[in-house]
């Protein structure tokens, strides 16, 4: 009986064995996160740019990033691309953790073609989008790209309407935040304009709609990129940009801690950590701060600081339409919203632009859960034919409305001056303000003394064998009979007229009442706010 001899073992074929395999998906997996090429690295780094996957690290904890579709290639052919398919086709999507709650992210790769969006890239990035809306969760884009792949024609396109109409069904359900920090051009420029807040770099980022080739052809002007659509232009100018800063290292912080101070989504509260700021710490710095006299001014970013819990506020469009504030800032660890008007710059009235950028900041708290604190002083809205051909009052009536709106608990303090319909805007009792509060030097009237008094005792005073001691004996009666602290105390339009120095405790202690606060909205499709 013979012992049938076994086969020998054949050796394992390179890519045939589950080992190498895995060796391959590794490899090109590796190629797949080094990018194009050393050269285009150092290309980028030349401009004063990090690569995508450098500034995911930066945004996100250590080590959290999921991506996905890594491997992901273009399928387009014709004008030779198809000889060109990278995996990842420009963009890197995934998801991490900042502070440990989850974030999700998209990065634009501008060393694989430019950053430009083809019809496999702009897939990617619906679904990382629906994946965002779907988890509930914020939604970063860190932008850096030329525009829609030319090669790719209308599917390109196409995939920027996909991401328009998802920005769309995320705005007020998901944080969105888009991070300019390079070209932003074309279509690209509308997906962060439907975003809840647009980060920008000096120097490195840039937003247009037409580049300056395109400008100077149809108009003859001659400017540069950064002149047309810069950091500063935006900032200042445009007001496309809420923040702008030197690098992008202080810039993905900054939305680090933005994020901190959001919800994850609109079902939930925003974080609110354990107050280390004592909450009956006595605010006496504030007696000084404010002059008593109504026309003298001072800056309100210091009566913010010296209320808010360790003098942080996250100010927003400071650039901006400076005569009023807008911010966050947390009170007893609570985040919280404040508007406030700005008395050293045009002595905080209300105007075209200011009543835009508040109206957005109001609807945006409101959308995420973030209470409202109106601090006011404005003697009205800004008069002159400029304002008033520009639409001041459709322009006034967006923050009319944003606040009318809001169900978010709500409270006013009157600091100084409140005068007429601006009064009115800025959170009154009357328009569904919670709470109203005013410190002991607040004047709420139609109008200041001098004009009030100009006008009902026109005749006495032309007729007076002194007018001007008549006129000042009818101001001092009709502020004395309706400007006096406690006019508007005594008809129940403020709650309590209290001490500067207690402002803090007494703010904190009247948002932890309202915490719990329940608003009905009534049942329609949507809205129809002011133009």
């Amino acid at each position: 009986m013979t012992v049938q001899q076994k086969s020998p073992r054949r050796a394992p074929q390179p890519g045939n064995d589950a080992r190498g395999r895995v060796a391959e998906l590794h490899a090109t997996r590796e190629a797949a996160f080094r990018g194009p090429s050393d050269r285009a690295t150092e290309a980028q780094h030349a401009k004063g740019k990090l690569t995508a996957r450098e500034r995911i690290e930066l945004l996100l904890d250590p080590g959290s990033f999921n991506e996905i579709e890594q491997l992901r290639r273009h399928r387009a052919v014709g004008f030779g691309i198809e000889e060109r398919r990278p995996h990842t086709d420009g963009v890197i999507t995934g998801w991490g953790t900042v502070e440990g709650r989850t974030v999700f992210v998209y990065a634009h790769d501008f060393r694989i073609f430019g950053g430009a969006l083809g019809e496999a890239h702009a897939e990617k990035i619906h679904k990382i989008m629906d994946m965002a809306i779907a988890a509930g969760a914020p939604l970063v884009s860190l932008n850096d790209g030329a525009g829609a792949r030319i090669q790719e024609g209308v599917s390109a396109l196409a995939g920027y309407g996909g991401i328009f109409r998802r920005n769309v069904r995320a705005s007020g359900v998901i944080p969105q935040i888009s991070v300019i920090l390079g070209p932003c051009a074309g279509g690209s420029a509308y997906s962060p304009a439907l975003t809840d807040f647009v980060f920008m770099v000096r120097g490195t980022s840039q937003m247009f709609i037409t580049g300056p080739d395109v400008v100077r052809a149809v108009t003859g002007e001659d400017v540069t990129q950064e002149r047309l659509g810069g950091a500063d232009v935006h900032a200042e100018l445009s007001g496309v940009c809420h923040f702008a800063y030197e690098d992008e290292w202080t810039c993905l912080d900054e939305v680090r801690y933005l994020l901190s101070l959001l919800p994850s989504n609109n079902q939930q509260e925003p974080p609110a950590p354990t107050a280390t700021d004592p909450e009956d710490r006595y605010c006496d710095a504030l007696l000084s701060l404010v002059p008593a006299e109504g026309k003298l001014p001072y800056d309100m970013r210091k009566v913010i600081e010296e209320i808010v819990d360790h003098g942080d506020f996250l100010e927003v469009h400071e650039r901006w339409a400076p005569n009023i504030l807008c911010g966050l800032a947390r009170l007893g660890g609570q985040p919280v919203g404040i508007v406030a008007n700005q008395p050293v710059s045009l002595a905080g009235v209300l105007d075209i632009r200011a009543s835009e950028k508040a109206a957005r900041f109001v609807r945006m708290c409101d959308a995420f859960n973030i209470p409202l604190l109106s601090l006011v002083d404005v003697p009205g809205f800004l008069p002159g034919v400029d304002q008033e051909h520009g639409g001041v009052i459709r322009h006034g009536a967006k923050l009319l409305y944003a606040y009318c709106e809001a169900t978010v608990p709500r409270i006013s303090l009157v600091l100084r001056k409140a005068y007429g319909g601006a009064y009115i805007v800025m959170d009154s009792r009357s328009i569904g303000a919670d709470l109203s509060y005013a410190w002991p030097t607040n004047e709420i009237a139609v109008m200041g003394a001098e004009g009030a008094a100009n006008v009902i005792f026109r005749r006495e005073i032309a007729a007076a064998d002194d007018p001007q001691a008549t006129r000042d004996r009818m101001v001092k009666d009709y502020r004395s009979e309706l400007m006096h602290p406690y006019y508007a105390a005594e008809r129940g339009l403020v709650d309590d007229v209290i001490d500067p120095a207690d402002t803090r405790s007494v703010l904190i202690r009247s948002f932890r009442m309202l915490r719990t606060k329940h608003a009905e909205q009534p049942n329609r499709k949507h809205a129809n706010t002011p133009l």
